[in-house]
């Protein structure tokens, strides 16, 4: 397994309230965290590093190699509600800090599956031999509106109350996130991104460049660029999982 980060302020912005990482797991497996924090010009910022800190610590703690399918998915589950815990706690403690909130997304690969977590609108997404699919589902109004056919997906990417979202890490005391898993085969690729480069580049053309650069590091890099060409209105962050493809 591959993995690479990055996180840019974006430009416009003067603050990234964006956070990620990712690393490597006993046994050959690999995970990634990508967050992307609300809750006003000061608050933002801590609610995405607050929850990348306990998801990461609570991997660290309680990931084992050998893990089942089951065990693993509650373990992701408990590891986002263990987040929600600590930003929410820290909220009712610091009034400052009152209402601020996260989206997230955590990925797991191992023996052959991709485990994804997630809360909001950042997204996961896989690219293998079928193409280019979203994993996650948005939760936000915008999506609500697709789900029921009042607007296409392409209107939701420009609608002007795209970032409403109805679920969030840390603003209330419970969270419910959402779980899934696929197969994620040699020479597979998985990506975790904010709405800052989601925002701006549509599935075929992450796809054209998920196929197109082989490096996860120049990869991350180019999305990031990408959304700064178009304007880079928000904070934009990108993590990648690459499953070696087989040597003969």
């Amino acid at each position: 397994m591959r993995v690479a980060y990055d996180t840019h302020t974006g430009a416009v912005r003067k603050m990234n309230q964006d956070a990620c990482k990712g690393g490597e797991l006993s046994g050959g497996g690999a995970w990634a965290v990508v967050c992307d924090g609300m809750g006003g010009a000061s608050s933002g910022d801590v609610a995405s590093q607050k929850a990348l800190a306990h998801i990461e610590g609570y991997l660290t703690a309680h990931y084992r190699q050998g893990l089942s399918p089951g065990s693993l998915k509650s373990l992701l589950l408990n590891a986002l509600r263990a987040a929600n815990d600590a930003v929410y706690k820290m909220s009712q403690e610091q009034p400052a800090l009152r209402g601020m909130g996260t989206t997230a997304v955590v990925m797991v690969a191992e023996k052959g599956a991709l485990h994804v977590v997630h809360v909001g609108d950042s997204r996961a997404y896989i690219c293998n031999q079928c193409g280019l699919t979203q994993i996650t589902e948005d939760h936000s109004y915008v999506q609500d509106l697709v789900n029921f056919g009042e607007i296409t997906r392409e209107q939701a990417r420009r609608h002007p109350r795209r970032n409403i979202i109805t679920r969030v890490l840390g603003v209330h005391e419970t969270v419910r996130p959402d779980y899934t898993s696929c197969p994620f085969a040699p020479g597979d690729k998985a990506l975790a991104c904010t709405d800052g480069l989601s925002n701006y580049m549509d599935d075929a053309l992450m796809e054209e460049y998920m196929d197109k650069y082989p490096n996860p590091e120049e990869l991350t890099t180019r999305f990031i660029q990408y959304a700064l060409d178009c304007g880079g209105s928000d904070n934009i962050t990108a993590a990648l999982i690459f499953a070696e493809p087989k040597t003969e």
